[in-house]
């Protein structure tokens, strides 16, 4: 009976040390120390011997038992370390190595700019307001005070959609919309893409972006607006900047100015950009014209105010010194990288 034990014991271990995976472990286990297991079994016959005999045999029982059971849990502990030199052997990783760069997108520099304007109004009071790029032609014209018949409509070449829509040349059309649903006092700016059907250049494009701003309230002057354009300027620019006014004509402003700018890329000695002159246009403005005001029912005899269309596109040349505006819309990496 001894000399079975003892085989049953080694059979066990054996089978055990051979064993690969912990399921084949715990099945040896059940196999052998289980209720129904092999060594279990014969403990549950020592009641059957005499007291002598079933005191030795139980002592050896019991031993093999907890032999069996040892190196069981001394095989689980081997298979961890297998799997994890395994692991180390063929995914380890050097957690002190320098990681792998990460490509990070990053905002179109007209996207960067225009968000600086927005801050910079805000922090005059302005607020933020937002029209869509599908317009009719009451907003984008007629509103505007450009009747069907109007000139200034040759002024602007547009992309006409059916039904009277169109791609909406400027941002003023914003401003009407503004009017509409609010009352003075009112101040506030109008970022966003307009479109013009017009031969592309260094300084031109059929797709650019604007900022239109307007402010209506009591006794508001040429004054205000040219305050507004310095501190403007002065804090894209973090300089003074070199300015004019010429006069200039506008169906929606009386009396109507064009803003030039000092030439950033050339500092006025001339270049493609301001076609030689030294200087940029940049920024069409005047006092509201009274005829937009009343289409809105606002009172003339009490309220006026100004207006101004920034071109983002050329204010973003001149900030980086950047000399054909057909970069912005290019998508060349080489050239957005840079912001």
């Amino acid at each position: 009976m001894e000399e079975n034990l003892l085989n049953l014991k080694n059979k066990a271990i054996e089978s055990i040390r051979l064993s690969k995976s912990k399921e084949e472990v715990n099945q040896l286990r059940i196999k052998y120390l289980g209720k129904k297991g092999e060594i279990t079994s014969i403990l549950k016959t020592l009641g059957s011997l005499q007291a002598e005999e079933r005191a030795s045999l139980g002592k050896l029982i019991n031993q093999i038992k907890n032999e069996v059971e040892e190196f069981i849990n001394k095989r689980f502990e081997e298979i961890d370390e297998e799997v994890y030199e395994k692991i180390k052997e063929t995914e380890w990783i050097d957690i002190t190595a320098p990681g792998k760069s990460i490509l990070r997108g990053r905002l179109h520099p007209i996207t960067q700019i225009q968000y600086e304007i927005e801050d910079i109004f805000k922090s005059m009071g302005f607020s933020i307001f937002e029209g869509p790029e599908l317009e009719d032609d009451y907003h984008n014209f007629e509103a505007l005070n450009i009747p069907f018949d109007h000139p200034a409509r040759d002024m602007q070449d547009t992309f006409w959609l059916e039904n009277d829509y169109l791609l909406r040349t400027h941002t003023s059309s914003v401003q009407i919309r503004t009017l509409e649903t609010l009352k003075p006092p009112l101040q506030g700016i109008s970022p966003g893409r307009v479109f013009r059907y017009e031969a592309t250049d260094a300084s031109h494009e059929n797709t650019f972006y604007q900022v239109e701003g307007l402010m209506v309230g009591k006794d508001i002057s040429v004054a205000n607006l040219i305050y507004v354009m310095k501190v403007l300027l002065k804090e894209i620019f973090k300089k003074e900047v070199k300015i004019r006014l010429r006069p200039g004509f506008f169906p929606f402003v009386e009396p109507g100015f064009e803003l030039d700018i000092n030439c950033l890329i050339c500092n006025g000695k001339g270049c493609s950009v301001c076609k030689h002159t030294g200087w940029v246009e940049l920024l069409p403005c005047g006092l509201v014209h009274p005829n937009v005001l009343k289409m809105q029912g606002i009172d003339t005899e009490k309220y006026s105010g100004f207006a101004f269309g920034l071109g983002l596109n050329r204010l973003v040349m001149m900030r980086y010194g950047i000399d054909d505006i057909r970069h912005f819309l290019s998508s060349d990496l080489r050239f957005l990288e840079q912001f």
